[in-house]
């Protein structure tokens, strides 16, 4: 358990880590996956951040409590049994997106599509006809679909036509901004994609898993570990698929089709090993 008492407000990153941990990355009555962290005792009665003594409330929620609205007595009783611990997985967040154009951007790599008169689909990333990363547009209406995996192929997030949710497994979830970075274990990403409404997803950091895939995303490239596909710089307008991996049901046209790929074989650290000699030996 961790405490710390200072004259400063802000909590320490480690006490605060603890508690979105133990509140199941959300508030602790209805699950909002936006929260602020509150002092059950009030702050100004205490003066310590002590992780306990600490918990997790959405905007309306902690505006409740300090006006009296809830009690204490009930924020300690929905402290012991936080929300999205009880749900295995955060409430529904929606996300602002709309318009006739879309874009994502994976490191160095752009891609964008334009509403084309009649229901138009993108599709960044899919492997095996699985859609990592999906916008549908349709006369105004931009719906994103994402689909997050862990290695054991179980879902960590996915946004299902603009509504975000996420499950309690990570080490490490956290919402900075319009910034969601979520981490597998200490020091260790398993993605940080941040929402640029009305119209963009920009991922600078991640790692898309899926049966046995791997696809690595830094902020100046796209990496398959798995036969070391190296992707960089590169912008694609209005074509309907993306990086597509694998079998391809659905039959879409692609900006890079790799068809056939040897699964579960990756090297992580050798294929960033091998990234770095040829930034070292050809420049960035």
């Amino acid at each position: 358990m961790n405490s710390e008492k200072c004259n400063s407000r802000n909590i320490p990153l480690p006490i605060q880590r603890e508690v979105r941990q133990r509140c199941g990355f959300g508030c602790i009555i209805c699950g909002l996956p936006l929260w602020e962290y509150h002092h059950i005792d009030g702050w100004t009665n205490v003066q310590e951040h002590k992780a306990d003594e600490i918990t997790l409330l959405c905007d309306k929620h902690h505006r409740e409590a300090t006006s009296g609205l809830l009690t204490r007595e009930q924020i300690i009783q929905a402290n012991s049994t936080p929300y999205n611990l009880k749900a295995g997985q955060s409430s529904a967040l929606a996300l602002s997106y709309e318009g006739d154009s879309c874009q994502v951007i994976m490191g160095s790599n752009l891609f964008t599509t334009s509403y084309l008169g009649q229901p138009t689909g993108s599709i960044p990333l899919m492997v095996d006809g699985i859609p990592l990363i999906s916008f549908v547009l349709d006369d105004g209406h931009l719906l994103m679909n994402t689909i997050l995996f862990d290695r054991f192929n179980d879902i960590v997030l996915r946004i299902v036509n603009n509504q975000l949710f996420y499950s309690i497994s990570p080490w490490d979830i956290d919402f900075i901004g319009r910034t969601i970075i979520i981490r597998e274990k200490p020091r260790h990403f398993l993605t940080r994609m941040t929402f640029e409404p009305p119209n963009t997803i920009a991922i600078d950091k991640g790692r898309f898993l899926c049966n046995g895939v791997e696809i690595l995303i830094e902020s100046d490239y796209i990496l398959v570990t798995n036969n070391n596909t190296l992707i960089q710089d590169n912008a694609a307008s209005n074509c309907q698929g993306g990086l597509i991996i694998g079998s391809n049901p659905i039959h879409i046209g692609g900006f890079m089709h790799l068809s056939s790929i040897d699964r579960y074989l990756g090297d992580t650290k050798a294929s960033l090993a091998w990234v770095e000699s040829i930034k070292a030996e050809f420049g960035d």
